[in-house]
């Protein structure tokens, strides 16, 4: 078909070499086939006078482009002449490498001199534009603006690919006359390298210039597209990285005003080239080349789809064998300050680095694989490294670079891969590596490194490109921990063994982010990352914390100084008793008299010990309802201590009424010592007072109600109030007396009345749950009498039975399980067993008041040993409820929510495994199926001892007809 169409546009050649020139174009590369039909004439022109004439011609008509954009051409008219010229230089390089009468140096410098053409005529043209706009007085010279670009990578070093991207940093001297005192003149030269960067860009009908990439400048991801070389120099020397150095070795002038260029450049050569090196600088270059184990794609050198560059044995490799020599040793000698790979090798054999035939083998196998990477470009003009992954492919490749057989190309390939390989293994190799688990970690530069990616998604990273940006920005130093030279080399040794733990954590995605809310508040790096470095098992419980305990890792975000405590043997001993952390937490808030102050402090002592229960929950050293109680604790102590200072403030304004009189009832988990890292707070407020007295005594006095309320308020405010410090706790207060209808405090006349006359079932059975928090001793014992009372009176068992399973049956209708992990709604979960203890207990407690306990599974132990239910229900019960109540206080651990939001299809695989092994259970489905049995027994027994007799008594459920009005 190809020559189908050359021959409409021109006669077949008769000389049987360029026929075979033109086989092997239209054979292998459709992008060159398209090119040479578009112009035979200019490939005819071509073969016979030859890739040198023809490059010269087009050198002169890039000079002449020039040349127009100074006399004023607009930059859209020089992109398309350059455009046009790009087509044309690619196909005159093509056939001189396809036909072998270049050398590589010689095809890639011819590519890397039409780049800076490029980019002189469009730079010129761009700058006269905005001195057009008057934005800046050039005269006709745009030189004066001080704008320079410097070339990077193969750019640079004259080393362009065929299909190369160009790698650019963008910089002006703000000295210079023609700008000096411009406050402007960085905003109107980033609109300059946006344009710069489109025209270079695009594409259009004539193809395109050259991609062009610009995050090579310095610390690009907070940086301006241009920035003054002032600037890129207090960069470099505060912050610069040594990845950084190795970059600006091949950093070379190449359009604008060079002079600004090697001005900077020389100010530079202290930052790059250094001539003592310390032992930690030393050894963060060595981690450069550790790091770029990463890039040894796949792990094996191989064929079929093998990266030639970034592949173990590639192109990278063989340029990094060069650099990180380059960054040791060409500070005390200026021979091996080179750009070019080769010669840069060739020096280094040159000064004993290198033996010579080291050099040699490296050389060959840059230049072979050199010519296989642009073999593969050449097929379609794509930026790609990667052989075909099938044998057809591979072979297509194998003509192209004009070997007999695939096989032949498979060996020569294979035996150049393997040399580089070794040599580059020897590179260092006394140094200890800092690969990943999975082999590969590479966070140097900007862009994301393919190993490196399927390393991180190997570690279980779901988002591995946001992973490996986060990483990089720690590098870049915009943290204060980061910020030193010294902290980065430590966190580039612990990054391995970070991104390990990170990845085997309940959910490492969202750890990592927690652990970069961690760095940005830490005040220096060194310090902590020395300790890291002494002390993995720290490293692994703060991994843990991150990825296990979201809640955990904000209060540590927020109190990084939390960390020495847990260096403490004291952090992982038990908590000390109720009263006592409310004597500790008394004499801390006794310290501050400014009610924010109070507050603050407040949240930090209560925080910080739900901190350390939630570790020592994480690392199974206290079961999770030894946990339950202690968080139960901290809660009561927190309420005891805030309401005496909530109290003694609001006196100082109100007065009070002979001392205090306020009593705090808690139901619920905190009632039955049961809370988890999540749980809120159900309370009620009753207050007693003496007869006779209608006010407070204080200079604004209230009314009992008035006061009452306020004060309550006032205390549900400083226990539910986000500070800087975080939050305390959420406050429920349904459960009082008519419910959100009544009062927020109730005198204690009131609540004995309201449960006498008026409360319906559903009450008293939460208040088989009251515990009575804090008040004065007079008050707590009256108020757990009445609760008492209210418990033991005589009930119509019919009527008790009728309303409890009608309750039941009303949650189930109108607040059904969210899921197989909505645990309290589940049928045959905690509200089921929670039914049969409270019915039992109301049906009971009559004649025998010393069944009644706060914690429903010691309800049933004593029901039991009463006789009031058999043994086996009860073990089966309390067992389920165990099970349930364990896990339950797990997921809220590491989801810091509700449980019911728990899906086991999208959570990840450490999360799963952390929930699994807290109950034994070999995997999550082996635990869904156990708590499944469980749930279907319990659900039976509460349909035996609570449903059957409803119904018996009259009952009907629902969804059979109307139920129970109580």
């Amino acid at each position: 078909m190809a020559w189908t169409r050359w021959t409409e546009k021109a006669q077949r050649p008769s000389d049987p070499a360029e026929v075979a020139l033109l086989d092997a174009l239209f054979g292998n590369s459709p992008y060159l086939t398209e090119t040479a039909l578009q112009n035979p004439v200019f490939v005819t022109d071509l073969w016979r006078q030859g890739p040198e004439t023809i490059l010269a011609e087009l050198a002169g008509k890039l000079r002449a482009a020039r040349a127009a954009a100074r006399d004023g051409a607009l930059p859209e008219a020089i992109a398309t002449t350059l455009r046009r010229l790009k087509r044309r230089v690619a196909l005159a390089v093509a056939v001189a490498d396809i036909a072998e009468v270049w050398a590589l140096e010689k095809i890639t410098g011819a590519l890397s001199d039409f780049a800076s053409g490029c980019l002189d005529a469009l730079t010129d043209s761009i700058l006269l534009q905005l001195a057009r706009d008057a934005r800046i007085d050039l005269g006709s010279d745009p030189e004066a603006a001080a704008f320079t670009v410097l070339g990077m990578g193969k750019l640079g070093a004259g080393e362009l690919n065929y299909s190369s991207d160009i790698d650019l940093i963008l910089l002006y001297d703000r000295d210079a006359p023609a700008i000096t005192g411009n406050d402007q003149m960085g905003r109107h030269f980033v609109r300059c390298a946006r344009l710069l960067v489109q025209l270079m860009s695009e594409t259009s009908a004539d193809g395109y210039i050259f991609r062009t990439d610009l995050r090579l400048r310095p610390d690009p991801g907070s940086t301006p597209l241009v920035m003054s070389v002032q600037a890129a120099e207090l960069y470099y020397e505060s912050v610069g990285q040594n990845w950084e150095r190795a970059a600006m070795i091949k950093a070379h002038p190449v359009a604008g005003n060079r002079a600004v260029g090697a001005a900077f450049l020389a100010d530079m050569r202290p930052y790059i080239w250094r001539k003592h090196l310390d032992f930690a600088a030393i050894h963060d270059i060595h981690s450069i080349k550790r790091q770029i184990d990463a890039h040894r794609g796949g792990g094996t050198v191989k064929v079929f789809g093998h990266n030639v560059k970034l592949g173990r044995g590639g192109i990278r490799e063989i340029e990094f064998f060069a650099q990180t020599q380059q960054l040791i040793f060409g500070g005390r000698d200026p021979s091996l300050r080179l750009r070019g790979t080769c010669e840069t090798i060739r020096a280094l054999s040159a000064t004993g680095h290198v033996t010579p035939a080291a050099a040699g083998e490296l050389i060959e196998a840059y230049e072979f694989l050199r010519r296989v990477e642009h073999r593969l470009q050449m097929v379609d003009d794509r930026q790609t490294h990667s052989l075909p992954a099938d044998e057809a492919g591979v072979a297509a490749i194998a003509t192209f670079l004009g070997y007999p057989d695939s096989a032949a190309f498979q060996q020569a390939l294979l035996d150049r891969l393997r040399c580089v390989e070794g040599h580059y293994a020897k590179l260092f190799e006394e140094a200890p590596s800092l690969a990943g688990p999975g082999g590969n970690l590479v966070f140097t530069g900007t862009d994301d490194d393919p190993g490196t990616l399927e390393s991180l998604r190997d570690m279980s990273f779901r988002d591995p490109s946001a992973a490996a940006g986060i990483v990089r920005r720690w590098h870049h130093g915009r943290y204060r921990a980061t910020a030193t030279a010294r902290a980065r080399e430590l966190l580039t040794e612990l990054m391995p063994g970070l991104l390990k733990e990170l990845g085997t954590t309940a959910a490492p995605d969202q750890a990592l982010l927690n652990f970069d809310l961690f760095l940005a508040n830490l005040p220096a790096g060194v310090q902590l990352f020395s300790l890291f470095k002494a002390n993995p098992a720290l490293l692994e419980l703060l991994a843990t914390i991150m990825g296990s305990a979201p809640g955990l890792a904000a209060h540590l975000a927020r109190r990084t100084l939390l960390l020495d405590s847990v260096l403490s043997p004291d952090f992982y001993r038990p908590l000390p008793s109720a009263p006592e952390m409310t004597a500790d937490l008394a004499a801390v808030l006794a310290k501050v008299d400014h009610e924010q102050d109070i507050l603050d402090l407040a949240r930090r002592w209560a925080n910080d010990r739900r901190f350390q229960i939630g570790v020592q929950q994480l690392k199974h050293i206290v079961r999770p309802a030894q946990a339950g109680l202690a968080y139960s604790d901290v809660a009561a102590a927190t309420i005891s201590a805030l309401c005496d200072r909530v109290e003694q403030r609001f006196a100082d304004t109100h007065g009070g009424f002979r001392g205090q009189r306020l009593a705090v009832l808690g139901l619920g988990k905190l009632g039955s010592r049961e809370m988890s890292a999540t749980s809120d707070l159900d309370l009620i407020f009753v207050y007693d007072i003496p007869s006779g007295l209608e006010a407070s005594d204080g200079p604004q006095p209230l009314s009992p109600i008035q006061y009452y309320t306020r004060l309550s308020q006032k205390i549900v405010t400083a226990l539910t109030a986000h500070t800087n410090e975080g939050a305390l706790y959420e406050v429920d207060m349904r459960l009082r007396p008519s419910g959100r209808a009544g009062p927020l405090a109730n005198s204690l006349e009131g609540f004995e009345t309201y449960h006498a006359q008026s409360a319906w079932t559903w009450e008293h059975m939460a208040l088989t749950r009251a515990r009575v928090i804090h008040g004065p001793p007079g008050l707590v014992d009256r108020l757990a009498d009445i609760v008492k009372t209210t418990l033991c009176r005589p009930r119509d068992a019919e009527a008790l039975v009728r309303d409890v399973a009608d309750m039941r049956d009303r949650i189930a209708q109108h607040a059904p399980a969210k899921s197989a992990w909505d645990f309290k709604h589940l049928p045959g979960g905690l509200f089921d067993i929670d039914f049969v203890a409270q019915y039992l207990a109301l049906r009971h407690a009559g004649a025998r008041p010393d069944v009644l306990a706060p914690h429903p599974a010691e309800m049933l132990r004593r029901m039991a040993d009463a006789g009031m239910i058999e043994r086996g229900d009860v073990e089966r019960l309390r067992a389920t409820r165990t099970l349930l109540s364990d896990v339950q206080s797990l997921l809220r651990l590491t989801l810091n929510g509700d449980e019911a939001a728990f899906d086991e299809t999208k959570a990840p695989e450490g999360q799963q495994r952390l929930i699994a092994a807290t109950e034994g259970a070999s995997d999550l489905p082996a635990l869904q199926a156990r708590i499944a049995a469980e749930a279907e027994a319990v659900r039976a027994i509460y349909e035996r001892i609570v449903e059957a007799p409803a119904r018996a008594a009259g009952w009907t459920p629902r969804r059979e007809g109307k139920g129970s009005e109580r």
